[in-house]
């Protein structure tokens, strides 16, 4: 297998408008929308995925709760409410941008991105995005319908808390987009980030709330976590629909949410600098 060094040449400095800007990357994500158009079969059956999903934890939790009234604050409604939401919104904040990049790399398509004149990170986050609102409307929606008249779920707490609860999964978005372009920026030096994927795919869901909430973990995780953003993915966008987040506490967790999505990706900024100086590239 032949490798290539690839070195990232200097971009023009080049001034565009926000229109402009909103036009080019409006365009990847028009790209991403239609290219999960040829998969959308696939959709179909996610939402069968997402109900026995639902309706697994739905069997266990009630058999716990048989001998409960509440567990950390959380009645049997409360918490079958809060799994039934955490799997809808992961319908929709979920994307595979670590995955796509692993892929250009292994098959020396990067440099076609490389010689782009836009923003790479920006570039992968708008295709992602395009995924988002197709999933929305194939495999969200539906999802919500499905579950909504099987299960008795709970409505939000009020209209307060569903407005932050929708802009909080909004933001989850880029808090996961985020975490996945840091850990995809990893193909460059390793290649195969396989091993590494399945981890965080693990460790993601569990560390996010998804799949038991923040609450339960001991006292010392739940310290651990307040100082890390994986909870602001699931556990809190549910907390805020469930009433349990409200008046300036409302305010204060989507401001740390804000303040993670820069965060993430400053920091994919800085790895992606970094990694794309010299780059390998497989195949040729």
């Amino acid at each position: 297998m032949a490798t290539t060094d690839f070195a990232l040449p200097a971009r023009p400095r080049t001034e565009f408008s926000l229109t402009a800007l909103a036009r080019i990357y409006g365009g990847f994500l028009r790209v991403g929308f239609v290219n999960t158009m040829a998969y959308r079969l696939r959709y179909y059956t996610g939402i069968v995925t997402y109900f026995i999903y639902v309706s697994i934890y739905y069997f266990i939790w009630k058999a716990i709760y048989a001998h409960s009234a509440s567990i950390e604050g959380f009645d049997f409604s409360q918490l079958l409410t809060y799994v039934a939401v955490g799997w809808i919104i992961r319908s929709f904040y979920y994307n595979n941008i670590d995955q796509e990049m692993a892929t250009q790399v292994l098959e020396g398509k990067l440099a076609m991105d490389l010689i782009k004149p836009v923003n790479t990170q920006w570039m992968y986050i708008a295709q992602a995005l395009g995924e988002s609102v197709f999933r929305l409307t194939m495999l969200t929606v539906p999802t919500a319908i499905v579950l909504l008249l099987v299960f008795p779920v709970r409505k939000p707490a009020g209209v307060e808390n569903f407005v932050a609860f929708v802009f909080s999964v909004f933001l989850s978005f880029f808090l996961v987009a985020g975490i996945n372009f840091a850990v995809g920026t990893f193909a460059v030096r390793l290649k195969s980030i396989l091993g590494l994927l399945r981890a965080k795919y693990f460790l993601l869901e569990l560390f996010s709330g998804l799949l038991i909430p923040i609450s339960f973990f001991p006292h010392i995780f739940q310290q651990i976590f307040a100082f890390m953003p994986f909870q602001y993915i699931s556990y809190i966008p549910v907390l805020l629909y469930l009433g349990k987040i409200s008046g300036v506490g409302i305010l204060k967790a989507l401001g740390m949410q804000i303040f993670w999505v820069a965060s993430l990706v400053a920091i994919g900024h800085a790895m992606w600098s970094r990694s794309s100086k010299q780059i390998t590239i497989q195949g040729g």
